[in-house]
């Protein structure tokens, strides 16, 4: 198993710059969260309602678990609803095969 080599990667977030050490593979996506975090905190900052970096940070992860966690109920409440049509078109198809047999 060959190991992927780490490399130092830039991150603007806030107008701070922060470098954190990932694989090359990775640095893109790692990019795209730094972005969508630099949004979220931006976002927060200019309501003007929360003052301090470590603030923004903490409402602005807050946020992004809350949106994560209902997302994710929403594709599980999805997957039964799959789950469950599909074992009612499986009970369909096995009758129709039975009553040709």
């Amino acid at each position: 198993m060959s190991q992927k080599k780490a490399q130092p990667t830039s991150l603007s977030i806030l107008d701070k710059e922060y470098v954190v050490s990932c694989s090359e593979e990775e640095a893109p996506g790692l990019r795209a969260a730094a972005r969508y975090l630099d949004t979220k905190m931006r976002e927060i900052r200019d309501t003007g309602r929360v003052v301090g970096l470590d603030r923004i940070a903490v409402m602005a992860a807050l946020n992004i678990s809350h949106d994560l966690t209902q997302s994710s109920g929403e594709s599980e409440s999805l997957s039964d609803e799959l789950s469950t049509r599909l074992e009612a078109m499986q009970k369909k198809i096995s009758l129709v095969l039975e009553s040709n047999e």
